[in-house]
């Protein structure tokens, strides 16, 4: 059997039964909730780090002023993820 016809056996989610399709389901959105989650550490990585860090790290440790700065960005992205996600929900809510 060629690769191509192994992939495509191994692949057929119609032979699989109802409730391994709900948990093939639930397995893929907890996978995409993952890589959401790292996307967003990403960002925040990217955002805080270019906001905060202005020198060299010097005997692998922040300055003062970077780390204040770094935990106040970190802090306010997450007041602001926070904020949306709250009025996203009221959202949904008055649509229901």
């Amino acid at each position: 059997m060629d690769t191509s016809s192994l992939n495509q056996s191994s692949l057929d989610i119609s032979r699989l039964s109802d409730s391994d399709k709900r948990d093939l389901q639930q397995q893929i959105g907890n996978e995409m909730q993952k890589a959401k989650l790292q996307d967003s550490i990403h960002n925040l990585t990217d955002i805080c780090w270019t906001k905060c860090i202005t020198g060299g790290i010097s005997g692998g440790k922040l300055s003062s002023k970077e780390e204040s700065c770094t935990q106040n960005c970190v802090e306010r992205f997450l007041d602001a993820n926070t904020a949306v996600l709250k009025h996203l929900e009221m959202m949904r809510g008055d649509m229901q």
